[in-house]
């Protein structure tokens, strides 16, 4: 008899999968396919060629993949692999609550190359992957200014709050929040453009906002008082990074692929004004694939004319962690971060630590998060190249992951002693 089996077959989709094949003929060539339809139904595939043992059994956690999207021994490699059939797509979950991603896992007796083949599989099953816990729960924010949604833990708390932000994209991205929330955090999803009434393009922008967010998260009745931590990437973590030298409230900053220095939009804080570093629109890169790459696109802030536009991380309340993937095809960011680490060291600040990871591209996300090497964005005629290779970008996404929720739950102090 024929089997499959996929462990846990309900999970958040940070969680590993165990995936198990056997009563297959000894030393077969097989395929293991996984697909899902996202929430415009558009689909997304991956696949993978395994040879069968001499007891006819294929188990992922041991078995190399001989071809297919990947090769060698990756238990996760069919959910980071999963790409989309219509190119430029990235695979993003909205519903964070009400609904999980449906994975369709597939055993083929043969080598299966088309993305939609005629025969039925021999065995499937279906995986549910979710971006947050049952137990958690989402509150939409529309307080004073703030715009956003907050994810709490069950129970009484007093949570560690954190503030998530994404970047260039605008909106409101919630899935990062869902699973933090999941791990034990209050963690406010905010928007700052692009989203319901707030500006439809990111001009000047005004700290006060950021800092309104913060204030609202301190005062959480489930959250503790002692000050909440950031995450945030591309132009989001500029805005993290601001919000870390210039807060109070801000008791730890993760930098996901970010700058060093205020690009491109004023920004201002009360009478404090920093001049955003021109963007150099003549250096953007068109590459062979008809995408864009940016990285060359923001001026070296070491310049004269840019030094005001740096910012003085010797300021911050908290410690920093610049997490980057150093084929960043979007930002230049191993380069910002470094820039910004020598500055902490240079003002004797010892908290700033930098995590770089070689072979990952920009959108590093959480586990499970298949590779997206490029996708088209809304304020872009061209698809943006991301940068990376799926083995490296994904082990990359694993590991730093574990490092974001130790140094959060490590810096933000829970308790509610000293309420700002």
């Amino acid at each position: 008899m024929i089997g499959l089996t996929v462990t846990p077959e309900v999970a958040l989709v940070d969680e590993s999968i165990k995936i198990q094949a056997w009563g297959l003929p000894p030393q077969e060539l097989i395929t293991l396919r996984a697909w899902l339809e996202d929430e415009k139904g558009e689909i997304f595939h991956s696949r993978a060629f395994y040879r069968t043992d001499d007891d006819g059994n294929v188990d992922l956690e041991c078995t190399p993949a001989t071809g297919g999207d990947f090769h060698g021994v990756h238990p996760m490699g069919l959910f980071w692999a999963l790409k989309p059939v219509t190119p430029f797509l990235r695979l993003v979950k909205r519903n964070i609550k009400g609904s999980p991603f449906y994975v369709h896992v597939e055993l083929y007796c043969r080598i299966e190359i088309s993305s939609s083949p005629e025969d039925p599989p021999i065995a499937s099953k279906i995986v549910e992957r979710w971006y947050s816990s049952p137990r958690v729960e989402r509150v939409q924010i529309r307080e004073g200014r703030i715009r956003g949604a907050l994810f709490l833990p069950q129970g009484e708390g007093p949570f560690p709050g954190v503030i998530d932000m994404f970047g260039g994209v605008g909106g409101l991205l919630e899935f990062r929040s869902g699973l933090l929330a999941s791990h034990g955090f209050a963690s406010l999803a905010l928007a700052y453009f692009a989203y319901e009434d707030l500006p439809n393009f990111l001009g000047d922008v005004d700290l006060k906002y950021f800092e309104e967010a913060a204030q609202f998260l301190c005062n959480h009745p489930k959250v503790s008082g002692e000050g909440v931590g950031v995450i945030a990437i591309c132009k989001g973590a500029e805005m993290g990074l601001a919000m870390g030298t210039y807060l109070p409230q801000v008791a730890a900053t993760v930098c996901i692929n970010g700058t060093n220095a205020v690009n491109g939009n004023t920004l201002t804080y009360g009478d404090l004004s920093i001049p955003g570093i021109p963007y150099q629109t003549e250096r953007l890169i068109f590459t062979d694939r008809g995408t864009l790459n940016l990285s060359r696109a923001m001026a070296d802030p070491r310049k004269p004319e840019h030094q005001d536009s740096i910012f003085p991380v010797e300021k911050a309340r908290g410690p920093i962690l610049f997490i980057v993937g150093e084929n960043d095809q979007n930002y230049d960011s191993l380069f910002f971060a470094k820039e910004a680490l020598a500055r902490a060291h240079k003002y004797n600040k010892k908290d700033v630590y930098l995590q770089s990871y070689p072979g990952a591209g920009h959108l590093l996300e959480p586990p499970g998060s298949p590779f997206c090497p490029v996708s088209q964005s809304p304020f872009f005629p061209l698809p943006l190249t991301w940068g990376g290779e799926l083995l490296p970008h994904c082990r990359a996404q694993e590991h730093s992951w574990k490092e974001i929720l130790d140094f959060l739950r490590k810096n933000i102090q829970c308790s509610r002693r000293n309420k700002l």
